[in-house]
This record gives C-alpha cells, sequence and structure tokens, in this order.
C-alpha cells in the first residue's frame, strides 16, 4: 500500500454556528458540497482574484477541518480572520496528523481526494505511525505524475487559478455565487482568456530550479515551478503545449494529461 504521512500539511479547525457562511465567502469552491464523507478543494484569493493559498476541506461533527500548506497555516489564521467581524466562527490549529494513501482501495476513515480519481485518499489521526509507509518524497512523485498542483507550483498574489488548473481539477464552484476575488476567476473562465496553463513536464536531464524563465527564441515561454527527478510541473504558454522546450541543454517535453480540456490536447 502506497502511503506517507504529510509532514508538510497541517489541519486547522474553523468552527461556530457561522462557519459555513463566513468561509463561503471567501474561497472559490462551494463550501456547502463538503461533508463528513466528502472533500471539497478550494483556492484563497487577493480580492484581485491572485492566488494566496489553497486547501482541502470537509465536515467533521460541528467544525470544519481544513487541511493546508503548513508554512501557510499562520497566514491563514491572521488573514481569514480578519473578515470576522461579529461572524460567530473561530479559527485555530490542531494536533491532527495528515496521511495520503494512493491506491484503489477504500480506508477506514480515509476520504477521497476530489482532484483525480487516481489522487487516493486523505485520512487525519491523532498521531503518525512511521512503520512501512512511503516517504513525502514519494506522494509528491505520484502527485506530480498526475500533474496536481500543490502551492509551491502557484505564485503568491500572482498565479490565477485558472491557469493553475483549479477548474479542470474540481477546485472552483461558477454557480456558488459571489466570493473575494470571483471577478477576474470567472472573466477569465467565461471569455477564455487563458494564456497559460501548470503542465507536467518530463526532462532528458535534471530539471530547472524553480522559478527558473523558460525562453524560446529569445521570448520568455513559461516558468519552472516543482520538479522531482525528472517529473515536474511549469507554467507554459499555450503555443508550447505540445512542444518540446529546450533550456540549458535540457529538453522539457509537456505531457497532456487525461483531464486536459483544451482543443490542443
Amino acid at each position: 500500500m502506497a502511503r506517507a504521512w504529510l509532514t508538510d500539511r497541517v489541519i486547522l479547525s474553523l468552527s461556530g454556528r457561522d462557519r459555513v457562511s463566513f468561509l463561503q465567502g471567501l474561497v472559490s469552491n462551494d463550501v456547502n458540497a463538503a461533508s463528513d464523507e466528502a472533500l471539497i478543494w478550494t483556492g484563497y484569493l487577493t480580492p484581485q482574484g491572485r492566488y494566496l493559498s489553497d486547501f482541502l476541506l470537509w465536515h467533521e461533527n460541528e467544525r470544519l477541518l481544513l487541511d493546508v500548506p503548513a508554512d501557510h497555516a499562520d497566514f491563514l489564521i491572521s488573514r481569514l480572520m480578519r473578515f470576522r467581524l461579529r461572524a460567530d466562527v473561530a479559527l485555530e490549529r490542531t494536533a491532527l496528523s495528515v496521511e495520503a494513501l494512493w491506491d484503489d482501495t477504500p480506508h477506514e476513515g480515509a476520504r477521497r481526494d476530489p482532484r483525480h480519481p487516481d489522487a487516493g485518499w486523505r485520512r487525519v489521526t491523532e498521531g503518525s505511525d512511521t512503520a512501512d509507509q512511503a516517504d513525502l518524497t514519494a506522494y509528491h512523485a505520484h502527485r506530480l505524475s498526475l500533474g496536481l498542483p500543490d502551492a509551491q507550483d502557484c505564485e503568491s498574489e500572482k498565479t490565477l487559478l485558472i491557469e493553475a488548473n483549479f477548474d479542470w481539477l474540481h477546485g472552483i464552484s461558477f454557480t456558488k455565487g459571489c466570493y473575494m476575488g470571483q471577478e477576474l476567476t470567472a472573466r477569465t473562465h467565461y471569455r477564455g482568456l487563458v494564456k497559460k496553463r501548470l503542465l507536467p513536464v518530463q526532462g532528458d536531464g535534471p530539471l530547472p530550479p524553480c522559478g527558473t524563465i523558460l525562453m524560446a527564441e529569445g521570448r520568455e515561454i513559461g516558468q519552472m515551478r516543482s520538479s522531482i527527478g525528472r517529473r515536474g510541473l511549469a507554467f507554459l504558454r499555450r503555443e508550447v503545449w505540445t512542444t518540446p522546450v529546450h533550456h540549458e541543454g535540457v529538453t522539457l517535453t509537456p505531457i497532456i494529461p487525461d483531464w486536459f480540456q483544451d482543443e490542443a490536447s
């Protein structure tokens, strides 16, 4: 069984009678779709519609649990609580640990990752058992093989959710109503203004570091994001989605995932 404790994740608890309506106005997906059994994946944006964070969330008893990047936890608590006003909500860290399991077998207490059928399961527990597990690197290698973005793949206050494929990976509701940053997200979606997207790439050598600008014929055509070995993710302009990219002696070949919906596929 492929499994790993995600030590780069933290679980936050959002409690209070206004927890659903409070979060509904702040995130890109429909919080009403979360349940005790069902996770949702959502983005959190600037008022201008640029990426700040993303997380998985679900209901448990009388609270919402948020599976967030560990290095975003304090920021999210501080930032989200700015909007509390008179809402009856409280947001705090928990001591829960996050486990990822990526196989086709249902697991007791686990919920399916909603982004992709092969993304596997998420489970939270009071502690962690390090015996007989794939490590964190193995989990991220699996994630990259599916083309699933993580926080490190998005540029804070720059990336659009649609550029990072939140629309195709079930991270945006276009019917839920208003939320912070909605205007730019909706306009980009309905007008089809996407000039670049995050795509898996395979290198024939070591991939460039995260943040490296990719050039072709003297112009910028993309930017490298996270990678493990010769597989990674990169923002690529539309015109090179099906064309190998050459960077300092390494050829990066874009891989069109099974969930990719553009006519270029």
